[in-house]
């Protein structure tokens, strides 16, 4: 027959299986480690499983107070960082300089320290726990210095109840690995800040490198689009190709244009920009290659025309969509040969000449009708590049808009200001007209606003549209007077009038197109243009 254990002495089934702990502690504290790297966390929840499994109470991670840039061996202070068991009180009366108490000389000797009773130690502070707040029996206090690159920066801590069935050798080993990895984790924090400031300060290099790039150009904003679109530029700007820009109207592309001629090495050499849309039919050929001394009437003396005046240099086509067919094929033997000849002239003018040209139109369909020369095409679809519309640029409204308010400001002698709702408002706007119409309604509202500061309400009447729902003027017009043209003309996409529409407006004005452009709110380009995706001319 078994004799009953004696009084006071545990049974060995209730002795904890101190080996099995260890490991459980050891596999979380891993297991916390990969999920996060974040110290805090982790070293918490490590203070807590030494309470928790190993007894190991009321731990605590002190560490230097070492300022930004300083080294810890520079610090004199000493602050506990990480506790578990601890009241917010106590954590905050745990500071220590270099060299008092148990802790502050574990710190500055980089030696455990071991206090089996720590009534009896006099270096003992007892000053986060109070003694009263402690168990009555024997208690211990267990440091170890926590050290980086063989130095010491902070102690962990933890109070232990002497009369354990434990062996103090296996805490200090246990707790000497625990210092081991902390001091390991707070290595690799500080290696992860200095990569991410080293990174930061890379990323600020360059956004500045990039927006110095786009501040060169005149082209204002650093949004994915924009920049792929000006990378495609940079990478061909060397070369001699034609360059064909693509894109809505208001998109900027003069300004890249201007960006083509200035990163390529004619950059000193003349930059000459000819609207095709602008030039009456007949002078066309006069106005591109020039003319002679009594070509025409009225011509008294020779003149050299845009592409001599451009030779060295760039000459930027835009809307070359409305060059006639009869130029079309002139302007192709131009640039296959590098030879014109003058309106009226038996000789031939060599010209160097690098072509850039821009439209809106989509040259594709227009050589499948017969508008448009399908060799002047492809010899000018060489390098295209599609210029973003404002609506994929958001991120840039921001920006243009203050540009384009400090511009306005300082032509026009004023200082108005936009509010944070109407740079809101701004970039919530669809910009049917991109560039250019946010670049016209910035510049009418620094001119009409009333105060120096707009606001997302009062922006709103600015807005394309907002004129026709304004009250009307106490001294109306007579009833048999003509009705006027709306101060503000709303930007409408290509296919806002049916063919139905355009032919009606024709037979109403008597095919006038002009009187038919204005009744139905269009200028005469758009209405024309409407009539050719139409099919109706």
């Amino acid at each position: 027959m078994t004799a009953p254990p004696s009084p006071g002495k545990p049974r060995a089934q209730d002795t904890p299986d101190w080996h099995a702990q260890e490991l459980l502690l050891m596999r979380e504290v891993m297991r916390l480690i990969g999920r996060s790297l974040a110290p805090g966390l982790v070293l918490r929840e490590m203070l807590h499983l030494m309470s928790e499994l190993l007894g190991l109470n009321r731990g605590r991670i002190v560490l230097v107070d070492a300022p930004a840039g300083a080294t810890a061996a520079a610090a004199r202070t000493s602050s506990i960082q990480h506790a578990y068991g601890l009241t917010q009180a106590e954590v905050e009366r745990g500071r220590y300089d270099w060299g008092e108490g148990i802790t502050g000389r574990v710190l500055s000797t980089g030696q455990p320290a071991i206090v089996q009773d720590i009534d009896a130690e006099p270096l003992f502070l007892a000053r986060a726990v109070e003694r009263s707040h402690l168990p009555p029996e024997t208690v211990a206090f267990i440091a170890l210095p926590i050290e980086l690159n063989h130095a010491p920066i902070g102690v962990l801590a933890c109070h232990r109840i002497r009369s354990r069935q434990r062996h103090l050798n296996d805490d200090l080993a246990v707790l000497r690995v625990l210092a081991t990895l902390v001091g390991q984790l707070l290595q690799l924090e500080a290696l992860v800040a200095e990569q991410t400031r080293q990174l930061e300060a890379r990323n600020a290099v360059l956004a500045n490198a990039l927006n110095t790039k786009s501040a060169r150009y005149g082209l204002i904003g650093n949004s994915p689009p924009l920049l792929q679109a000006l990378g495609e530029l940079e990478r061909v700007s060397q070369t001699q190709a034609t360059v064909l820009l693509l894109g809505e109207s208001g998109t900027g592309k003069e300004l890249f244009a201007r960006a083509v001629h200035l990163a390529s090495g004619r950059r000193d050499r003349p930059f000459i920009k000819v609207n095709c849309s602008a030039i009456p039919d007949a002078l066309f050929e006069s106005e591109l290659f020039g003319y002679e001394r009594g070509a025409f009437t009225g011509a008294s003396t020779a003149r050299a025309g845009w592409f001599e005046q451009a030779d060295s240099g760039t000459i930027f086509l835009d809307e070359i969509g409305e060059l006639p067919l009869a130029m079309q094929s002139k302007l192709l033997r131009t640039l296959q040969e590098g030879t014109l000849v003058r309106l009226g002239g038996q000789r031939e003018v060599k010209v160097n000449v690098r072509l850039v040209a821009a439209t809106n139109r989509d040259l594709a369909r227009e050589v499948e009708v017969g508008q448009f020369r399908q060799d002047l095409y492809y010899r000018l679809n060489v390098i295209p590049i599609r210029l973003p519309s404002l609506a994929e640029r958001r991120e840039d409204i921001r920006a243009l808009a203050l540009h384009f308010v400090s511009r306005a400001n300082q032509a026009h002698q004023r200082n108005v200001n936009l509010a944070a709702d109407a740079l809101a408002r701004l970039e919530a706007h669809p910009w049917p007209g991109n560039i250019r119409e946010l670049g016209n309604l910035i510049e009418r509202m620094v001119l009409l606003a009333e105060g120096t500061l707009v606001t997302g309400a009062e922006l709103d009447r600015f807005l394309p549209g907002a004129m026709a729902t304004q009250p009307a003027p106490v001294a109306a017009p007579p009833a048999q007077a003509p009705a006027e043209a709306p101060l503000v003309r709303d930007y409408a996409p290509a296919h806002s009038h049916s063919a139905h529409t355009l032919q009606a407006a024709l037979a109403e004005h008597h095919g006038n197109q002009s009187r038919a452009a204005q009744s139905l709110g269009l200028t005469l380009r758009q209405f024309s243009y409407r009539l050719r995706k139409a099919g109706l001319r």
